[in-house]
């Protein structure tokens, strides 16, 4: 799909057909060109709502708020879906803006609506789905405020579409079959971006996992005929501005180990490399913005599977930090590769920040639902700038608070820590915890992690996510770094 921007009114654009947003709950818009029509259908204005007038060539689109972006992102995405398999091949919208939205965000919504909206995971499928689709056309002229500059909208939507596309990138990652995408071939994706200006790449096998003494991981991918690879990317342009590193969990499949999983709990595994995969999308975005940071991406890749010589509860493991680790769970394994990665990436980059991402703990969907991104950290600040771009992205995320008397539940009695918590309670909060022991103290206010388990991976459509990957995390962290750059943080 082809973005273009005109600086003409919208009625002196020739497309196909026309989007037209109703803001407010009214019809009674001057821009609203067939009241009458509208009226005869009963279209409600007082919900969510599409129709598609063919005779007049627009398609109409309600919305109660435009005050939230999120909510036009969502409601262009559904009005995509239904119309991309009709001989339609162009379409026009103009920019809508008010007081409370800005521009930008009204812009990126719309971008992301349909991209979001043609998106569809067929790879698989021997009849590919049908989207005829080929350009929009974004008017720089708007039915509610100022007219943008036709410079400033262009680089608007080509900033949005490269985060849009990053996104979908990382959920074809994810989407894909766990024998598709093994620790090997999520390391040659890896090497694929190289081909991005500044980006490099070193993928390190078993051997070097011994040399490094990353003893936690090791465990993890001991059962697994795929040799483990440590991951690690940078783009580094010629000014930098802020250094962030990224760790992501990437298990391209998690059976449990020999704490096997129910057979039903092992469909979808193959969401478990989703922090890895937002990894590689959030630097992959960065790098095509040609933005002023420096991203180091480190990747723990590796299968958790079962065989004689499986890792087993009561094992004591010795990771990189020297830390010893009583497992009384082998499928509590991603936190184990993370801690050894945390303390290779604290050891071999320099960063003003270091986030992790991984599909964790189930217990973040019971705590914050199937939609949301956890975050902790002791940075109340950092926690502050991503609930800021939550809204800019449309990524909901949540903070789940340290406390002390959990902390407890991970002391062990034969070992330095347990890889899991004596409480079912809290378990996303001890699985942090568990993350920032191997957090040295001068990072520890530099340091988020974002527990991805609930909107990583859909049984069902979502708004303009549909089943399969989300990409979560990707745009909530492009925009966290924008954020960073254009108010100086």
């Amino acid at each position: 799909m082809k973005f273009e921007v005109s600086s003409n009114n919208i009625s002196e654009i020739k497309a196909d057909i026309e989007f037209v947003v109703i803001i407010g709950g009214r019809i009674n818009h001057s821009y609203v060109l067939d009241q009458k029509e509208l009226k005869e259908y009963e279209f409600d204005v007082k919900k969510q709502s599409i129709i598609y007038l063919a005779n007049k060539r627009r398609v109409y689109i309600s919305i109660l708020n435009l005050n939230d972006p999120d909510e036009l992102r969502d409601v262009i995405a559904k009005a995509t879906r239904s119309i991309k398999n009709k001989k339609i091949k162009s379409i026009k919208i103009a920019s809508y803006q008010t007081d409370e939205i800005t521009i930008n965000d009204s812009v990126k919504a719309i971008v992301d609506g349909f991209i979001f909206g043609i998106y569809e995971f067929d790879f698989y499928k021997t009849e590919k789905s049908v989207n005829n689709i080929k350009s929009v056309i974004i008017s720089s002229q708007n039915y509610t405020k100022t007219p943008i500059s036709s410079s400033e909208l262009k680089n608007l939507v080509e900033e949005s579409v490269i985060i849009a596309e990053s996104t979908n990138f990382t959920k074809d990652i994810v989407n894909k079959a766990p024998d598709e995408i093994t620790p090997k071939k999520l390391a040659d994706i890896a090497k694929q971006l190289t081909s991005i200006k500044y980006v490099t790449c070193k993928v390190y096998n078993q051997k070097f996992l011994e040399k490094e003494n990353m003893g936690a991981f090791l465990a993890v991918s001991r059962s697994s005929i795929r040799s483990p690879k440590l991951i690690c990317l940078t783009y580094k342009p010629k000014k930098v501005l802020k250094k962030i590193t990224l760790v992501g969990k990437g298990l391209t499949y998690d059976s449990g180990g020999l704490s096997l999983k129910p057979s039903d709990a092992m469909i979808g595994m193959k969401c478990d490399k989703s922090g890895a995969c937002a990894t590689l999308g959030i630097l992959r975005a960065v790098a095509l913005l040609g933005l002023p940071v420096e991203i180091n991406v480190i990747i723990g890749a590796t299968e958790n599977m079962i065989g004689g010589d499986s890792f087993k509860p009561d094992d004591i493991l010795v990771s990189k930090s020297g830390k010893t680790i009583e497992v009384r769970n082998t499928d509590a394994e991603g936190r184990l590769v993370l801690c050894d990665c945390l303390t290779y990436a604290q050891e071999n980059t320099k960063f003003d920040y270091i986030l992790d991402f991984a599909t964790l703990t189930g217990a973040c969907l019971v705590a914050l639902g199937e939609f949301t991104i956890g975050i902790l950290g002791h940075s109340n600040k950092l926690k502050h700038q991503f609930f800021n771009a939550s809204r800019d992205s449309g990524e909901l995320v949540g903070s789940l608070p340290f406390n002390r008397h959990l902390k407890k539940h991970l002391d062990s009695k034969i070992a330095d820590i347990s890889n899991i918590s004596s409480t079912r309670f809290g378990g996303t909060i001890t699985a942090a915890m568990y993350l920032d022991s191997f957090i040295d103290d001068k990072n520890k206010d530099k340091w988020l992690h974002l527990d991805i388990a609930g909107p990583a991976y859909l049984e069902k459509d979502w708004g303009y996510n549909t089943y399969g990957a989300s990409g979560a995390g990707v745009r909530i962290t492009v925009s966290w770094i924008l954020n960073l750059l254009s108010k100086g943080l």
